[in-house]
């Protein structure tokens, strides 16, 4: 009992850290808090995406089931699901994107990349990127909220949309799974007492690590009843791809990683998982 409820908290506290969602009062009072929970903590970030993933997904059912069926359709649920994720994220994410590309665009030097990532303002390269991001994310989801991906014998609304909604849930879940990578294999760069990842930055056990990848193995194990397992190997092989290739630029250019590495990690690892998708269709 002491396993689950520390299991438990670890996960509250998780949730508390990365989304919006409140956890005030008594609940937080037994959660609790520490550098050591915050740490362990991280083997529940992929946790988190089952959650946000399950909640876009729903929202996205439920807009496909309310508005008339007409070629935009999926593209406004689409948009209107992002938004909610990121209201339920408070853009926590998207603000780490902005930072790194506006840090990496500003300057070649590393320290005043690092000095510029720390600046809470958005330039012209953070805008882009946000920007691109966002329109990336949404013309994706269109796509894939485009293809008659219902299991046989569920045509209708909402089940018509069990395909994106089975792709949502699974690319925020892996998304997340994957930048913690950069803490196990890179060292932290920015200023641990600061920065946004704070005591995650610092390390991530073995245990944890293998926490957070057996989120993603239920996950995706749960999807394949919708999603064809050739259609998940490239998926996640392209966000395994984009993970390559962002721990690459950041141990090139600040010869390590910060806080906002791991949110634009997440961001593009998410619009590399759905173009995998929709390219292996």
């Amino acid at each position: 009992m002491k396993a689950i409820s520390q299991f438990v908290r670890e996960y509250l506290l998780a949730v508390q850290f990365f989304t919006r969602i409140p956890i005030t009062g008594r609940l937080a009072d037994w959660v609790g808090f520490s550098p050591e929970m915050l740490r362990a903590s991280a083997g529940h970030f992929p946790g988190v995406g089952v959650l946000v993933g399950a909640v876009a997904a729903a929202c996205y059912a439920l807009l496909m089931a309310l508005l008339p069926d007409g070629t935009f359709t999926p593209l406004v649920a689409a948009a209107l699901t992002t938004v909610v994720t990121v209201l339920m994220t408070g853009g926590f994410h998207e603000d780490g994107l902005a930072d790194v590309a506006d840090g990496l665009g500003g300057s070649r030097d590393r320290d005043r990349a690092l000095e510029i990532m720390k600046d809470s303002r958005v330039g012209a390269f953070g805008a882009m990127a946000l920007v691109l991001a966002l329109l990336s994310k949404v013309a994706l989801l269109a796509i894939l909220g485009s293809v008659d991906g219902a299991p046989t014998g569920w045509d209708e609304a909402p089940f018509s949309a069990w395909y994106i909604c089975a792709a949502l849930w699974a690319g925020h879940v892996v998304s997340r799974g994957l930048p913690l990578l950069l803490i196990y294999l890179l060292p932290h760069v920015g200023d641990t007492a600061s920065s946004k990842s704070k005591p995650l930055a610092d390390q991530i056990a073995p245990g944890s690590l293998l926490l957070a990848f057996s989120w993603c193995f239920v996950v995706l194990l749960a999807v394949l009843s919708v999603l064809d397992a050739i259609n998940l190997i490239v998926a996640c092989s392209f966000a395994a791809i984009a993970l390559l290739w962002m721990g690459r630029l950041f141990r090139r250019r600040l010869q390590g990683f910060t806080g906002d590495c791991l949110g634009a990690a997440q961001q593009v690892c998410e619009i590399a998982f759905y173009l995998g998708l929709a390219i292996s269709l």
